[in-house]
């Protein structure tokens, strides 16, 4: 059970800096809160008390989505929801709609946010991959003598390891900025029976992007969670496509290069052979965004691994 003295709700980012300088350790700072209240029921932390829960929902420069020539900005609020509805999204982080269809349920996704997803660093997180194939960076807020501070990290090296981030006591993630994906084409594929309120055993995240005669590859971008500490980017499959023929053996090819990325000590195995399939399909299925048509050995959409 999780309980509290205070539920603080600052409306800007002075308030939140006081609060937080006030209760110290003994505050949790939260915004959609999807993560904490789990952790915290009977089974899973036991019984949870914090002096003050800082709810940071409110504050407006933690929030909105903003295009800035060739790079996005999204508020460190942004929900995942967001993903599905809003115009700029839609058409500049291509890959972030499919992501949210497998992630939890309506519900969850109005209150659940991208910053907690990725201040949350699972290894298995949905939104980590997606968010590393477009070059994310964070600003991370802090304050010193009553003046508030910035410095930018970038996502691959934000995520240490499991349920550990460079983000330093008293600070916020302010935004997350990444790359406009505008014209490519892109996939999110996962391992499950359903397509969302499951865990992942392997995810992965591609974007596809042609020459202008529509026939090589001209910018591949491949993310994947749940085969490792942490999510990576599968650079060298990138690599292995860059300039390459869109032809199916040369996308098995790349997809064969990423076995050797699964770092789990349970199901190894299952986990490459799943990781493999999926890198193919995926790049498949973003080239079927653009509207090339290209068979694969696992193309079909019946998952059998799960």
């Amino acid at each position: 059970m999780l309980t509290y003295d205070q539920y603080l709700t600052p409306r800007s980012l002075a308030e939140a800096f006081e609060a937080i300088g006030r209760f110290g350790a003994a505050a949790r700072v939260v915004a959609g809160a999807t993560d904490v209240l789990p952790w915290a029921r009977e089974g899973r932390a036991g019984d949870v008390h914090y002096a003050a829960v800082i709810d940071v929902s409110r504050i407006p420069e933690l929030c909105g989505v903003e295009l800035r020539g060739e790079r996005v900005r999204l508020g460190a609020n942004t929900t995942i929801a967001a993903f599905l509805a809003n115009p700029v999204l839609v058409e500049h982080a291509p890959v972030l709609k499919h992501c949210a269809v497998w992630f939890a349920d309506d519900q969850i996704r109005e209150q659940a946010t991208l910053a907690g997803n990725l201040v949350n660093a699972s290894p298995a997180a949905d939104a980590t991959p997606a968010m590393l194939a477009m070059n994310s960076v964070l600003t991370l807020y802090s304050s010193a003598n009553g003046q508030v501070r910035t410095r930018s990290v970038p996502l691959d090296e934000f995520v240490l390891g499991p349920g550990q981030t460079r983000l330093q006591p008293g600070e916020l993630v302010g935004s997350i900025e990444c790359d406009s994906m505008a014209g490519y084409g892109a996939a999110f594929e996962k391992v499950g029976h359903r397509r969302s309120l499951v865990i992942s055993t392997v995810c992965v995240a591609a974007l596809v992007r042609l020459d202008f005669a529509q026939r090589d590859f001209d910018d591949v971008r491949i993310a994947v969670a749940a085969v490792g500490p942490v999510p990576t980017r599968l650079t060298e499959c990138e690599a292995f496509l860059q300039g390459k023929p869109v032809q199916p053996d040369v996308i098995r090819g790349a997809a064969e290069l990423a076995a050797d990325r699964v770092q789990s000590r349970t199901r190894r195995e299952y986990r490459r052979e799943v990781l493999v399939n999926f890198v193919e399909r995926s790049i498949t299925d973003a080239l079927a965004e653009l509207g090339i048509s290209v068979s694969s050995a696992s193309a079909t959409k019946e998952v059998q691994h799960a």
